[in-house]
Formats: C-alpha cells, structure tokens, sequence
C-alpha cells in the first residue's frame, strides 16, 4: 500500500516537474522580459560593470554584508552536484540541442531573478541583531498585504529543507565512501561540524566565508573543464555546430545516445537551466536581501550575474567537457549520464581527473548545505523569532548526520511535491507586484542619482 502511494507521488511529481512548471516559469520569465523592457540584452556592459567590475570598490548604501558577499552566498546554493551530473542528463535525454534551450531560458529567468531580488531588498527589514533579512515572505506580507502566502511559503521551505539536506549529506557520504572508503556516519559528523562553525556565525561569516570558498571552487572545477576543452579544441566547432543544429530539428541515435524529439530537446534544456539557477524559486532572494546597497534594482544585477556564473560559465563547461571528448556516444552513457562527467575527466587526466571532480562536488555540495541551512534559519525567524531560528539550525545539522547514514530515504520521493508548494506562491507574488518591480526599475534608469549619474560619471573620467 505505502509502496503503491510512494510510487503515485513519485509519478505526479514526475509530470507537475515536466511541462505544467516548466511552461509556467518560461511564461513567467518571458512575460517579466517584456515587462522589463529587454534590460538584460539592453545594458549588459553596464550590468557587468556595476557588478563584477565593481568589487573593488566600495559597496554603495546600507545593508550587512557585501554585494559580491551576497552573490557568492546566493551561488553557494545555485551551483551544486546539478551542475556536474545533472548537465550529462540533459545532454543523454535531449541531445546536445538542450545545451542551446538551457541558455535561451537563462536568459529569460535573469528577468524572474531580478525581479526576486529587487522585491527581498525593496520590502527588506532589519532583525532584532540588527541585519538586514528580507526575502519572498517578506515582500509577500509588506507588497501583496497577504502574510498566509508568506507564512506558506516560508513553512513549506523550512520543512522542504530537512529531506533536501539528508539528500545532499547522503550525496557527499555515498561520494566519500566510493573514492575514499570512509563510513558514511563520519562524513556526516564532519560536514555538520564544517556547517555549524560556519552558520551560527550569521550571514556576516556565511559571507566571509563564501567570498573565499565559491570562487576557489568554480575556478577549479571550470579551470580543469576549460583544460579538457582545449585538449579537444579541434573538437569545439563540431559541438558548436551540434548545439544550434539540434536545438531545432530531432537527433537520431548515435553510439550510446538514443536520439531525441525536439519537445524532449527544448524540455531538457529548460528543465537543467531552471533548476540550476533557481530562478522563480525565491530561494536566492534571501541572500540578495542582506547586501549593502543604495538602490533595491543595483542588487538585482548582482542576481543576473549569479545565473551568468551558474548556468552560462559553470553547467556550460560541463556541456563541452562531455560533448568535446564523447563520452555521451560511448556504449552504455545512457544507463549511468551522471557519471559521465567524471569519466571524461579521468580520461582527460587519469586518476587526478576523477579525483578533481569528487572534490569538487564534495565543495559544491557542502557550500549548498551551508547556505540553505542559512535560508532555512530565516524562515523560522520569520514564522517565530530568532531562538527557533537557532534551533532550526541544530535540527538541519541532525539532518546532514541522518542523510549521510541513509536514514529516510523514503521522504526524498515528496521532495519535488515541497518545492512545488514554494515555487508556486513565489510565482504568484512576483507577477502580482510586476508592476512594482519595473516601477523600482524605472527609477534606477530615470533618476539622476542613479543610471544617469553612474553613465555622467564615466564620461568625466
């Protein structure tokens, strides 16, 4: 009977996950970019510059933590074991044309991210500690005037948390333990102890620590992809080639590729993007809503660098890694995609090769955990106060020693139905209060304080 009722879960999931959610945030993106004036193809230089360009300068405004302290925070949640298994699935599923729809619709949820942030940090206040937290709850409640939206939202992810941690410590013991032979209860005493230093800190040692900790990772784990890319680099145009040809026509079967519809192509594709970056998640937000700064749509940028970072550099270089050496026509790619990664990898480098991938989803998944305890942390402060804020924290840590030992496995199959149940009315509020994000938007271009004068002060200097 529970099998049966585990097995309709895992079925319904399966399809709300299919077209009904990806064709609701693809409206939602395209309907946002429209809304938005095409700002992201109209100012990218200017986008760039305020961001990235500006990291050593001082931060404008007020807020807790720095903006690139913000954005590596955020990131520490965006780019995790997806970007190294989930890119080979795509690939295998839809063929190399899903590469093509994964970075249309990124393009399109920079419009969804923006929006999220701009809203955490418009509609942001300041905690009894006197930080800055804002959020989807927070707009929900100040923006719409609907605070059962926000207390849903901010339950259905405090709760949504538990089992989603489990699985990540389980990834990280299960990794451990095949390279390393070590038990999975001691991998997850020790990713709780990293994880609790760091936590109670707040987000001022969350921040510290990710400014450090996400650069370094993303630099070594793109740094060894951007290697076997050019190891292979008579490859490139080929995959090139394949990515836009197949982006519009179906692929018949190659070696261990089984061919591919178009629907199947342009569904995989959005499916990777938008799962990677988050967008329409309302999870980044929460980061975004901590950062100093003078105007709620200059932190908005810093979000549209974050799917820059995630889905157009990182899931990107894990695309040509297995394209370029092609493991994804190699007999058999298709019953095990996830492991493909790693076997282009270690036939690039050997055994360092499957060495640096283990690592680096060990860093990948450990700096996600790090921070959704953090993003779970704040939904308790705001549902009750910040004492069950710090006692959230103690049961997440539970969480990653459980997980890593196989505890609960059971729950995972209604992970896709939680996240569901935060998606949704985060949708809803950032469509309703559209209006208010391309107001916020309009000033920051029109306003003399803002745009013009950034773009005045460039032609002086």
């Amino acid at each position: 009977m529970l099998e049966n009722f585990i097995s309709g879960v895992e079925r319904f999931s399966g399809w709300l996950w299919g077209v009904p959610l990806i064709t609701l945030l693809a409206i939602s993106g395209i309907f946002m970019t429209i809304k938005l004036g095409f700002f992201q193809f109209r100012y990218p230089l200017y986008i760039f510059k305020q961001t990235l360009g500006s990291i050593f300068e001082k931060p404008k405004g007020e807020g807790t933590v720095t903006p690139l302290q913000a954005l590596t925070s955020a990131l520490s949640s965006t780019i995790g074991a997806a970007n190294i298994v989930g890119v080979p699935a795509a690939i295998m599923f839809g063929g190399p044309g899903a590469v093509f729809w994964m970075w249309v619709i990124a393009v399109i949820g920079m419009a969804i991210n923006f929006a999220e942030s701009v809203l955490s940090v418009h509609y942001r206040e300041k905690n009894e500690e006197g930080e800055f937290v804002g959020g989807p709850m927070y707009y929900m409640t100040k923006g719409l005037k609907m605070k059962w939206l926000g207390v849903w939202f901010s339950f259905a992810l405090m709760i949504e948390l538990i089992p989603s941690i489990m699985v990540q410590g389980n990834s990280v013991a299960s990794t451990i333990s095949q390279t390393f032979h070590i038990d999975g209860l001691y991998t997850g005493i020790v990713m709780a102890a990293i994880t609790g230093l760091v936590v109670f800190g707040g987000i001022k040692r969350i921040g510290r620590v990710t400014e450090i900790f996400v650069p370094f990772m993303a630099l070594l784990y793109v740094g060894g992809a951007l290697v076997i890319v050019v190891i292979n680099i008579d490859q490139v145009p080929a995959v090139i080639s394949l990515i836009f040809s197949y982006a519009f026509q179906p692929m018949s079967a190659v070696g261990g590729f089984a061919g591919a519809a178009i629907a199947e192509t342009i569904r995989w594709g959005f499916a990777r993007g938008l799962y990677s970056n988050e967008a329409g998640l309302g999870t980044t937000p929460i980061a975004h809503a901590a950062a100093q700064t003078d105007h709620p749509v200059r932190q908005g940028f810093w979000a549209i660098i974050g799917i820059v970072i995630d889905t157009l550099v990182v899931c990107s270089a894990t695309a040509f890694v297995v394209l370029s050496t092609g493991v994804w026509k190699q007999e058999g790619a298709l019953d095990n995609p996830s492991a493909l990664t790693t076997i282009a990898f270690k036939e690039s480098f050997g055994a360092f090769g499957g060495l640096l991938v283990t690592i680096s989803l060990i860093f990948f998944v450990l700096s996600t955990v790090i921070v959704v305890v953090f993003y779970g942390s704040k939904q308790a402060e705001f549902l009750f106060n910040l004492k069950a804020a710090q006692g959230i924290k103690v049961v997440y840590l539970a969480a990653i020693i459980l997980g890593a030992v196989g505890a609960a496995q059971t729950i995972w199959s209604f992970l896709d139905l939680a996240l569901a149940a935060i998606l949704l009315p985060n949708i809803v509020a950032v469509l309703l209060l559209s209006g208010k994000v391309k107001a916020l938007k309009d000033e920051f271009f029109e306003s003399e304080k803002y745009y013009l004068k950034d773009i005045k002060d460039k032609k002086i200097s």
